[in-house]
Parts: structure tokens; sequence; C-alpha cells
């Protein structure tokens, strides 16, 4: 049975409460500051029996060509192994990485391979966007569960076993790209709205000197760097991240239909409105009965036939009066007062954003 859930933010306070202000780095991001993501194809080796299949080209052409490259030439058409996986090597190059610096790196398989228990990443050179290598990895896989087979088939299975992680397994080689501003800091809102760029600006100017921030557009603010912080742009942004702001965000109320998941945000506000609702219940209900011929019949036979059984049951639905809700404390207790489940919320809030009484806009997952 789906179990469902409401979760009404402030549900359980029945006036207006203060919004806290937020750190800055809560809310932004500094424009420059990105990590860079990493790819490599490797081969898995070591592994019993679970690799790709031995015939596959996919896997021998890459095994032949690193045997060559290591000074065995064997053809690919003479090699037959199961104990070696074709993988794809993933990473993030965090910013400001610097040569030597470890990183977490996860491998997937893209053949055949049944699991990847037990083996060892060859090293694997890592690409970034423009191609170049920015690390080496290479070490033994944490797969985090198993599977086995028996001989006569039966089987069993933990977790997902084709996917592996190395902590710390590539070593940076080259440090990524970018830099630190000398002139501008540009700070990124993760939600890009006009009311919380000013406020971020105004309280930026705040703290460090009016006319130092400028909001460009809602999704940026530009920090101009002061006399003082030149050659300090780390400690500048540290500065401006533990500045607090009040971020605003638009009356939404976000609803996942599949789980009954309705989540009301703080701004959503009700207009006097009326409400009838009412459930309507169908069972039906099957059992084999078993038919016998009758004694004489020369051709009868017996049978199992279905016996269905329906009931249909429909809660009364009465007309009830629900008063302006200004908050969204307001608004989860005259809608619990209707005594309405999760999953006739989905469709009272839906019926109330089209008569026009809801203020807020509704997002469905």
């Amino acid at each position: 049975m789906v179990r469902t859930l409401l979760i009404a933010l402030g549900a359980l306070v029945l006036g207006a409460t203060p919004v806290a202000a937020s750190r800055l780095k809560d809310l932004i991001e500094v424009q420059g500051f990105r990590g860079n993501q990493l790819t490599g194809m490797g081969l898995v080796v070591g592994l019993n029996g679970t690799g790709d299949q031995a015939v596959s080209n996919v896997t021998r052409r890459p095994l032949s060509a690193m045997m060559r490259h290591m000074g065995t030439v064997i053809d690919p058409n003479d090699i037959l192994v199961r104990n070696t996986a074709l993988v794809m090597v993933t990473a993030t190059l965090p910013p400001f990485a610097r040569s030597g610096m470890g990183l977490d790196v996860v491998i997937s398989s893209v053949g055949t391979a049944k699991s990847l228990q037990g083996g060892t990443l060859v090293s694997t050179a890592l690409k970034g966007a423009d191609g170049q290598v920015y690390a080496l990895a290479q070490g033994p896989l944490l797969v985090g569960g198993y599977a086995v087979e028996g001989g006569t088939g039966s089987s069993t299975k933990k977790n997902h076993v084709t996917v592996a992680r190395i902590p710390s397994g590539a070593t940076v080689e080259r440090e990524g790209p970018g830099g630190l501003p000398h002139e501008e800091v540009v700070l990124v809102l993760h939600d890009p709205d006009p009311t919380t760029a000013s406020r971020i600006s105004a309280a930026i100017n705040q703290a460090i000197g009016e006319g130092s921030a400028l909001v460009r557009d809602p999704a940026a603010v530009v920090v101009k760097v002061p006399a003082k912080w030149l050659g300090k742009t780390v400690e500048l942004v540290a500065t401006l991240e533990a500045v607090e702001a009040i971020a605003d965000a638009p009356a939404r109320i976000v609803i996942d239909e599949r789980s009954g998941t309705v989540v009301v945000g703080s701004k959503v506000s009700l207009s006097p409105v009326s409400i009838a609702y009412g459930g309507l219940t169908v069972n039906v209900a099957e059992q084999p009965a078993v038919s016998q011929p009758n004694p004489l019949s020369p051709a009868g036979q017996t049978q199992v036939v279905p016996q269905t059984q329906l009931a249909v049951e429909e809660k009364e639905g009465r007309l009830q009066a629900l008063a302006e809700a200004a908050t969204v404390g307001d608004v989860a207790a005259a809608l619990n007062a209707l005594g309405a489940k999760p999953r006739d919320l989905i469709a009272i809030f839906q019926a109330l954003r089209a008569a026009g009484a809801l203020h807020a806009e509704i997002e469905v997952l």
C-alpha cells in the first residue's frame, strides 16, 4: 500500500512567524568557483569469471592495446577471458585543485559484466571537456554488495554490483582552468529572484561599504573589490559568505501525485471560499466457485467459475466555508478541519487554484 504523507511547512504554527535570514554561503555560488567533470574509459581486471563475455570485441580490443603498450603483442582474436570488464570512470575535479590531490572516482560497467566485485581498475587517464588529461585513476574497487550464482542457476544478489567506487582513487596531474577574480566578484544565486538579489546587494553594501554591490540581473550580484581587499580575494569571499540576507520565494505548492506528497510553501494564502468534497470507494471481490453438472448429463463437465461481489460506498460531502487564511499555518488548519487526506488535498488544491481562491502556483512533480 502506498503510504501518503502531508508535509505542511509551519502547519503547527497558528500565527505568522518571522523569517530567519540565511548566510550568503547558502544562497549563492561565486562565479568561477566550480568543479569540472572528468571521464575516462578503462579496464577492470581480476574478476572471478563475472566480467564481459569472452568473445566480446568491446573488451578484447582495449585489452590487446593495453598489452601492446606494455610490450606484449597479442591478437585480439586470441584473447578469451572472463575476468576483465570495460568500464567508464568518472570524477569531479574541484575548483582550484592542485597537483597530487586525491579524487574519488566512480566506475560503471559498460559491457556485459555481471559483477565488478573483487576487481582492480588499471591505470586510466581522466580527461576534461577540452580533451586534456587532468587525473589518473587506479586501484581496487569497493562495490558495497555481492552477486553469487550456483551451478544449477540459483543466484542471490545484494545492491548494485556493476557500479563501484574508489575513494581517493585518482591523482590530480594538472590544475583545472580558472583563477581568482581581481577586480570584481560575481555572486550567482541558486534560485534567481529579483527581491532576493536586491536584499543580497543591500546586505553587502551595509557590510563592506556602500556602492560595493550592484544587481546585474535576478541571478547575479556583482561586487567590486574594494581597495583594501586587493590581492585578498579569498578573504573577501569568506567575508561575503558570512553576510546574512532574507531569501524571498514565490508562493508555491509542490505535489508529487505518485507518492501523495504535498509541500506547502510559507507564502501561500487563501481567500474566503466554500468547499464540498466526498469520496467514492468501489470494492470488487472475486472468489472462485465449482460448478458441477447434473448427475445424468452425458456431456457435462466440472468447471471453476468466478463469483464477483461489488460494493460501492460514497462519503457524504457537505459544503463547508473556509475563512481567509493569510499564513501557511492558517491554510493547514483550515484544510485539516475538513478532515481531508493528502490525496484528497491534491484535488482540493487544484480546484482552489482554478477557482482563484488559492494564491499560489502549483508545481506537479
